[in-house]
């Protein structure tokens, strides 16, 4: 596990706001991603990218479109349960 990369991840307000949706709705398909933010598709698939390469969000394919949700192993795996909740309140 890359510990500095992984933070650098979780160093994102955006990142950040992307992981509290993706723990409040579950399995969400990236049309609906490009929706909640004020993003470009490209600059949230970058953001997207960075959580899915650091294990931070599971990327699953159905059909043509990509749905993505949380890792909470991982999560769990680098901070407490106490910070988790905080974090994604």
């Amino acid at each position: 596990m890359n510990y500095e990369e992984i933070f650098k991840a979780l160093g994102d307000k955006k990142r950040i706001d992307i992981l509290k949706t993706l723990n409040k709705k579950g399995s969400t398909c990236v049309c609906k991603l490009v929706d909640e933010f004020d993003l470009s598709q490209s600059k949230l698939s970058y953001h997207l990218k960075l959580l899915l390469d650091n294990n931070l969000i599971i990327k699953t394919s159905h059909g043509k479109w990509n749905y993505y949700d949380i890792n909470k192993e991982t999560l769990k795996s680098i901070l407490n349960e106490e910070t988790i909740e905080e974090m994604l309140k």
